[in-house]
């Protein structure tokens, strides 16, 4: 329904805006990073998922507006696919090997894979990155 969706789309996407708006106003004149989280469902979509789907595709949107709009900080977004979190526990075995086996790394990712992608957006090294979109996914989306 409308609230449920509104929720959803609050968490994911209006928080990002939110996060960055108040972020960006000491950033636009002194340089800066930001660095959004969605999802490979905002990539691809899910089914049974559109909310999230939408919301984590807006994430997107986002940061490569906001790339566009301020030069002077560095925008960048990860896509996490599969991870090994808490999340998952919910899922069978089964169902976690199925997810697994449609990984070409024939595994899920792990929480410390995402983090270093996002350390190494936020070092210096990354300085003249902006505007992208990483993938973090084993090969599950490409």
């Amino acid at each position: 329904d409308l609230a449920d969706w509104q929720r959803v789309l609050d968490i994911n996407l209006t928080a990002a805006f939110l996060t960055s708006k108040c972020a960006i106003k000491d950033m636009m004149y002194s340089g800066g990073k930001i660095i959004n989280v969605s999802s490979v469902f905002g990539l691809s979509g899910a089914s049974c998922e559109g909310a999230y789907s939408a919301a984590k595709a807006g994430v997107i949107g986002l940061t490569k507006s906001m790339a566009k709009e301020y030069a002077n900080v560095c925008v960048n977004c990860v896509c996490p696919g599969a991870i090994d979190t808490k999340m998952n526990n919910n899922l069978t075995q089964e169902e976690k090997q199925e997810l697994i086996d449609e990984i070409p790394a024939g595994r899920l990712g792990t929480a410390s894979e995402v983090a270093k992608t996002i350390l190494f957006l936020a070092s210096d090294a990354a300085d003249y990155i902006t505007g992208q979109v990483i993938n973090i996914n084993g090969g599950m989306y490409i």
